[in-house]
């Protein structure tokens, strides 16, 4: 009986959830919406790595030819210092990132303005190499997760306008 029970409940969640008013965010036809966005060049240190990150996650080729959108995006980037050994060395860092955006039309007109930061940290080895590959991985790692969170706004946004 209670898998009956289960089975039905299923079968009924997708009824019950349309009834609601709930639409799944990328089971519309955003993709087009999205990969009409150009994404202007990034000039800070992980700039060119989000920039390519957005244009492959939005489906974009990166050309400015025939887009209606434009995403011009400020990154900021600190680093401090948050653990100390006895002899005063730091010995773990974390790296803050923070993206300021805007979407406009392909006229120049803003149509959107958001934000996203990200917090990540790596740890000084006495391999100079190896903390160099630390502190690189981490900022790759924040700029995969907050070209995600963009893509998510944006996603939003554009479900909102319909």
């Amino acid at each position: 009986m209670n898998k009956l029970a289960a089975l039905a409940a299923c079968l009924s969640l997708p009824f019950l959830l349309s009834a609601c008013g709930f639409q799944p965010l990328y089971g519309g036809n955003l993709a087009p919406q999205l990969s009409a966005i150009y994404v202007e060049d990034i000039p800070e240190r992980n700039g060119f790595e989000l920039r390519t990150r957005l244009i492959d996650i939005l489906d974009s080729d990166g050309v400015v030819t025939g887009k209606r959108y434009r995403l011009k995006i400020s990154l900021s980037e600190s680093s401090q210092g948050i653990a100390l050994q006895n002899d005063a060395a730091i010995t773990r860092y974390n790296n803050r990132m923070e993206a300021r955006y805007v979407l406009s039309d392909a006229g120049g007109k803003e149509l959107y303005r958001g934000s996203q930061s990200e917090l990540s940290s790596y740890n000084v080895v006495q391999s100079p190499y190896a903390t160099l590959a630390a502190e690189q991985d981490s900022g790759k790692r924040a700029v995969q997760d907050m070209a995600e969170r963009i893509r998510l706004e944006l996603g939003v946004w554009f479900r909102r306008q319909k």
